[in-house]
């Protein structure tokens, strides 16, 4: 039986991943601080670690108790607006903490190491974004994602490091954090509704993501590890069709039932036009499954709309203040 590390496994992609790898007969640790996951997202098959990758001792500890074969590093805190205003919190925890892992997965000779990077590596370049593009990071988080993606590349080169990269984008479904009103526009928007609040929309709507569902995406990054032809390539991965975040708005609104408003708020410093081809994956591993995005987001609503979520709460390790958008402050 294969022993496969989830970093992040009791967060949103993390648990779904975990879940897969379980049902695929894989002994299943799950290494999370719980700092934006939740134990009941934890499949109880697997064995928890409570604790951070930026604790080297305590994954040294855990790599001398579990002979692991497999990491599939999802830990990270994606919020990528945000990361302008926590450049430290935000290299501390998505680089130097992928740093840690891959240190120990080097010393304990790790079949594959598969990371989920970020289409915000791309920056604003003209879509549909290509694995042959030249990576332009435009904020921290893209660039510390790019940063640890480097790593495995020199990690491969001079100590073997299979690994496999995936750069998702938009992820949302089931057990996203609703709650977190820094990132995930999509729970943002059915919490908003659920408190009977109006629509946070930056600028005019204009803004087109392609929104990918989540189990789309566990199905493919859990069987990474058995296909030999993804070691050491990196993989667009996500839903092709994009949509803008204002007509996301509407759709949004007609799944929750509530005929809610929006409130456009002055424009931020983001990429307008982010979405990618999937053209590459697909040539090694077929057409994968994609959810239709109101089929998706049916599926989001009413797991929402009947499950217990924290309250909002205002992240309080903020370095920068200024240009902070007034919704966050």
């Amino acid at each position: 039986m294969p022993i496969s590390l989830v970093t992040g496994g009791a967060g949103f992609i993390g648990s779904h991943v975990a879940e897969v790898l379980i049902a695929q007969s894989h002994k299943v640790i799950v290494l999370d601080d719980l700092s934006g996951g939740s134990l009941m997202n934890v499949p109880s098959k697997a064995v928890f670690v409570k604790g951070s990758i930026t604790d080297p001792v305590l994954l040294a500890q855990v790599f001398d108790k579990y002979k692991i074969d497999y990491i599939y590093h999802l830990a990270a805190y994606a919020a990528e607006g945000l990361s302008h205003f926590i450049k430290r919190f935000n290299y501390q925890n998505n680089l130097i903490g992928s740093v840690n892992l891959i240190n120990e997965a080097v010393k304990h000779e790790i079949k594959c190491f598969v990371f989920t990077s970020s289409i915000a590596v791309y920056g604003g370049q003209t879509p549909p974004m290509t694995e042959e593009m030249n990576p332009q990071p435009e904020d921290p988080y893209g660039i510390a994602k790019f940063a640890v993606e480097q790593e495995l590349k020199v990690s491969k080169e001079m100590f073997g490091l299979d690994y496999v990269i995936f750069r998702p984008h938009n992820v949302y479904g089931e057990r996203q954090n609703i709650s977190d009103k820094y990132r995930n526009v999509i729970g943002i928007f059915m919490n908003q509704l659920m408190k009977g609040e109006s629509l946070s929309v930056f600028g005019d709507g204009g803004q087109t993501r392609a929104f990918s569902y989540v189990s789309d995406m566990a199905l493919v990054i859990a069987a990474a590890v058995e296909n030999k032809a993804m070691y050491g390539e990196v993989f667009n991965i996500g839903a092709d069709d994009a949509c803008s975040v204002k007509t996301l708005a509407e759709l949004v609104m007609q799944v929750m039932g509530v005929h809610g408003k929006i409130n456009h708020l002055e424009e931020r410093n983001e990429v307008q036009h982010a979405f990618a081809s999937h053209g590459k994956l697909c040539e090694i591993v077929g057409a994968y499954q994609q959810t239709p995005l109101r089929d998706g987001l049916m599926k989001m609503a009413e797991w929402a709309k009947s499950s217990n979520h924290l309250p909002s709460k205002k992240f309080e390790l903020l370095e920068i203040s200024k240009k902070l958008p007034p919704f966050w402050k």
